[in-house]
């Protein structure tokens, strides 16, 4: 059947070959509708970000651009405002029919930690062609933060897919009517719209703006760091804040949205005529989040905003993103906050794990 590959079905890929690695891989980078990609031993500091291009390798073009090679073996920093490319410790080898699309995790995406895959004949990050056989690479630019990283971790997840997949806004209208994916009236306009809540209901935090000048994250540690060392408040009680060009927030939408066991999602931005900013860098919803059936009762969307260009006003209810809905080929034998750790199920505004 088609649509994106459960669970169970990674682990028969890896068994079988069609996931490679020579570290194997774990149990806990199986997600319901995802596979977490592991960083390999070495990072090479690049000039500037590039695409590898057809019938060209990325150790082919690494030359051009490579300004140093840094061993990961005992933890390295990788530094704000600079382009690594890290080999990843997974590379594929798919049948013809089999596709897929890379997207960073949640948590990469709530430190701005900008990370996009790349492979050998690549002409889009973070998209894998139709039986692509070859290795997986990752690029790497926080923002916002330094980081300190090793062999081993995950900062972004591939996700595999076969056949038509996607909703169309007929279908996501009858999947609501069924499932109640949205709390309120749904805006269904290629998607499902989400907007922005900046009237929370018992205070006037809307959330967190990036504070400029830090200390290195370790992104080992877990609930280790004070929020305010490294993020200023957000309060309004106006229904609206004004976005600095550059400055990096932490938001969240209005809505609590849902993920049925048998369908994922894909956060994808807006209409680029409502502000020049970006609204997520993390983008993949698994399979029950928020969902009922995995203990979930609806469940915010972090909204991840970089404003570009001029000061921007955004106001409460704008909408700014929206979620495309797709298939599973069929339902994953592991539901997000169910029969896995889940770090964000049930989630409103929440910084990443790493802060108290």
């Amino acid at each position: 059947m088609p649509g994106v590959i459960p669970s169970q079905t990674l682990t028969r890929m890896i068994a079988d070959g069609t996931i490679v690695s020579a570290t194997p891989v774990t149990p806990a980078q199986i997600q319901p509708a995802s596979l977490d990609l592991r960083l390999g031993t070495t990072a090479y500091r690049v000039r500037a970000s590039f695409l590898t291009g057809h019938g060209k390798t990325v150790a082919e073009r690494l030359p051009e651009f490579s300004m140093h090679q840094i061993d990961l073996t005992g933890g390295a920093v990788l530094e704000k405002g600079c382009v690594y490319l890290v080999p990843l410790m997974e590379s594929l080898s798919l049948p013809p029919g089999l596709r897929a699309v890379a997207n960073a995790k949640s948590s990469t995406g709530r430190l701005d930690l900008l990370t996009r895959t790349i492979t050998d004949g690549g002409t889009e990050f973070d998209r894998v062609a139709d039986g692509y056989h070859g290795p997986l690479y990752a690029e790497i630019c926080p923002r916002s933060f330094s980081v300190l990283v090793r062999p081993g971790m995950a900062l972004n997840q591939i996700r595999f897919r076969e056949g038509k997949a996607v909703l169309d806004d007929a279908q996501l209208t009858a999947l609501h009517a069924e499932e109640t994916l949205v709390d309120g009236t749904p805006h269904i306009d290629d998607g499902l719209g989400f907007s922005v809540d900046l009237r929370p209901r018992d205070d006037t935090l809307v959330g967190y703006r990036a504070k400029p000048h830090t200390g290195v994250i370790d992104l080992a540690k877990i609930a280790h760091y004070p929020a305010r060392e490294f993020w200023e408040e957000l309060h309004t009680d106006q229904g609206r804040i004004i976005l600095d060009p550059g400055a990096f927030y932490i938001l969240v939408s209005r809505e609590a949205v849902t993920i049925p066991p048998d369908y994922a999602a894909e956060m994808a931005p807006y209409l680029a005529m409502v502000g020049e900013f970006r609204v997520h860098y993390a983008g993949f919803f698994d399979p029950g989040f928020g969902h009922a059936s995995a203990g979930g009762n609806g469940a915010r969307g972090v909204l991840e905003v970089r404003c570009h260009e001029a000061p921007f006003v955004l106001e409460h209810g704008q909408i700014v993103g929206r979620l495309i809905y797709e298939r599973m080929a069929e339902s994953p034998e592991r539901l997000y906050g169910r029969e896995i750790k889940s770090n964000y199920q049930g989630q409103g505004l929440k910084l990443a794990k790493h802060f108290v």
